[in-house]
């Protein structure tokens, strides 16, 4: 039995996180700002935090002590060195939930494309980071001062987009309402290119990143990418509706996937560790099929 420190972990994958934690046994705690529900009653541990608040955290991780502390929530690298601080001498591993941002736009990205030890920062709080430009800086400069430091392991998990019956975020789910419905699309780009993985996996993954010796950072994520064209044209096929598609983006009809460019990655390193992925065009086919039948039925 491991003692585990999530913060956060009471959304999406992050809850499968924490449910996969506790299965196998484990000690829980979530740190969180205590707004949002959670089905793990007294499974768990609670500490109540602000991310942005230096005090807050002091006083909840004052007298605790973790094996491993996975981070969902950081948006800044103000909040990792406040987490560090408040952390030090208390916790073994650190296995921080990046993503594939860190990246400039573009496909087939590996690890070192990034190096975070060389990426120069200021501190700056998480409203200072705005829009896709400020999300990017973010969190790189979180790894940056995550991985400056020698006193914690530290695993940076550069996540594709995440999807699942359970994506709060409705992201892919708006293209097939879009569609099934008759109504416009915006795509700028439509070849662009963009990674996935499925929350249960990015769960699990994380839960065996912990658990390994692995540090540094990895991309994890489903065989193969596809482009916008590619998914509208598989939205098509599988729903039998036509797509509207404009590259006239207004805030109504913007696809969220729709970006600059590219947004995908390498997997290669993950899988020579030995962790395997679905394949996307079964996982994409399958969440169509399920968001297109609750369509119907409604």
């Amino acid at each position: 039995m491991k003692r585990i420190l999530v913060l956060g972990g009471t959304q999406f994958f992050g809850k499968k996180l924490v449910s996969t934690l506790l299965r196998n046994g484990n000690e829980v705690t979530i740190a969180t700002r205590g707004k949002t529900p959670d089905p793990f009653g007294s499974a768990v541990k609670r500490l109540f935090i602000e991310r942005q608040d230096k005090e807050s955290i002091e006083k909840a991780f004052a007298e605790g002590e973790w094996d491993i502390v996975y981070d969902q929530t950081c948006q800044s690298p103000l909040e990792a060195k406040y987490v560090l601080d408040a952390l030090k001498g208390k916790v073994k591993r650190y296995i921080f939930t990046s993503t594939q941002a860190v990246y400039d736009f573009g496909v087939n990205h590996t690890e070192e494309e990034f190096n975070p030890l060389q990426f120069l920062f200021e501190y700056k709080p998480r409203e200072k980071y705005v829009g896709y430009k400020g999300y990017q800086e973010a969190k790189r400069a979180a790894e940056a001062v995550l991985f400056n430091q020698n006193d914690i392991e530290v695993a940076a998990i550069r996540f594709p987009i995440v999807i699942g019956e359970d994506d709060f975020t409705n992201r892919l789910r708006f293209h097939i309402d879009k569609i099934i419905n008759h109504e416009v699309i915006g795509i700028s780009n439509p070849e662009a290119r963009y990674s996935f993985i499925l929350s249960d996996e990015a769960a699990s993954f994380l839960n065996e990143i912990g658990f390994s010796t692995f540090t540094g950072p990895i991309n994890p994520g489903c065989q193969m990418d596809i482009s916008l064209q590619e998914l509208v044209e598989k939205i098509e096929a599988l729903t039998g509706k036509k797509a509207n598609i404009t590259d006239i983006l207004t805030k109504e009809n913007a696809s969220p996937y729709s970006l600059d460019g590219s947004w995908a990655i390498n997997t290669n390193k993950a899988e020579r560790l030995g962790f395997s992925f679905s394949n996307l065009d079964e996982v994409l086919d399958s969440l169509i099929d399920h968001y297109a039948v609750r369509l119907t039925e409604r």
